[in-house]
């Protein structure tokens, strides 16, 4: 039985954004940062200078946009 899965690209990108935040979070915890101030300072400013670069974490997050970031976030909290 072979049945053709569709995918919804809306929800991979979700998929793929909730993961880069809770990769960034993990690595701002190991350097020892709140990451949820630092994450919601990116997120208000837009200056990537609140997120470490320790294990490429500035990298990551700033490659999503904020505004994308910030759907997720919401959406999860609604759910």
């Amino acid at each position: 039985m072979n049945e053709t899965k569709v995918y919804d690209a809306k929800e991979i990108e979700s998929a793929a954004i909730s993961s880069v935040i809770k990769e960034v979070a993990s690595s701002l915890e190991e350097k020892g940062y709140d990451p949820i101030n630092q994450i919601v300072g990116f997120l208000v400013s837009g200056d990537p200078g609140y997120i470490s670069s320790y294990k490429d974490a500035r990298k990551k997050l700033t490659k999503c946009e904020r505004t994308k970031i910030l759907e997720v976030l919401v959406s999860e909290f609604i759910k």
